[in-house]
């Protein structure tokens, strides 16, 4: 069994399959063999372009649809009023489901009052069509003031996470809303598992790199962690990682691989702390 997150109500598994890039037939079998090997936790979004196949590969598993918890995204030219719960409304169609277990809003636009794009977003959850609303890509600002204006809870907070990138400001506002840390890239498009601490420690335990790094994801409180990948031998390796536990000495000198630099994706809209 996958330990979970729990945030308002949302039971969220603590790791999940990540399908940006993916599509087609890749994509639906790199969910099905996904949900075979164990995950219960699927990450896609409109602008991935891939929800028919998510969709089909959670079919093809023989797992009753509230065993799945997926997630999916409102792109950033989508979040006016109206528009957002017309892409949500479209995203179900897709994926074939009556309602997503999370609905975020992909990356805040400057353009759209924060008000109204909340807004929105919690009209969405009231109408039925996603379970739990949240956000991604937010500062902390920006999670201060969506907390103040939503009438429903929020309950994540996904960005780019790996032991290249200090998150850590970041993920103290989520605890202290409550709110679940999604980690995407949380290898660093595999780069961060190249880090000389993360390969001793691999080294210590006799798990791969990869499995190291996403272990220290589990072991920080609240955090999720979503690897993306379309190889089985990957896919199954990235859950294998509940048999084995880091000392502190290790999360510590793993944390410490941060750098100023380490951001990985940096699109002109966005806005950091």
């Amino acid at each position: 069994m996958i330990p979970a997150i729990h945030s308002h109500g949302a039971t969220i598994p603590s790791i999940g399959l990540g399908t940006w890039n993916l599509h087609g037939q890749d994509c639906a079998k790199a969910v099905a063999h996904a949900l075979s090997v164990g995950y219960r936790h699927l990450d896609t979004a409109a602008m991935y372009g891939n929800e028919e196949a998510v969709g089909d590969g959670v079919r093809a598993s023989a797992l009753k649809r509230d065993d799945v918890f997926v997630t999916t995204k409102v792109w950033h030219d989508s979040l006016r009023d109206g528009a957002l719960q017309r892409s949500a409304e479209a995203s179900l169609k897709r994926l074939k489901l009556e309602a997503v277990d999370l609905l975020l809003i992909h990356w805040p636009n400057r353009s759209v009052p924060l008000k109204e794009s909340i807004g929105a977003l919690c009209d969405a959850k009231r109408r039925g069509l996603a379970r739990h609303i949240g956000v991604a890509n937010f500062n902390t600002a920006l999670l201060d003031e969506s907390n103040r204006l939503a009438t429903e809870p929020l309950v994540a907070n996904q960005c780019e996470y790996h032991p290249r990138l200090d998150q850590s400001r970041l993920i103290d506002a989520c605890r202290a809303y409550g709110m679940a840390f999604v980690s995407y890239s949380p290898l660093g498009r595999g780069e961060a598992v190249h880090e000389p601490a993360v390969v001793a420690i691999a080294k210590q335990h006799r798990k791969t790199p990869a499995q190291i790094a996403l272990r220290w994801h589990m072991q920080q409180p609240g955090v999720i962690a979503i690897p993306k990948s379309a190889n089985p031998n990957r896919i199954a390796e990235n859950i294998a990682i509940f048999d084995f536990e880091l000392t502190s000495t290790e999360m510590d000198r793993i944390s410490a691989e941060s750098r100023p630099s380490g951001r990985m994706l940096d699109p002109g809209w966005a806005r950091w702390d």
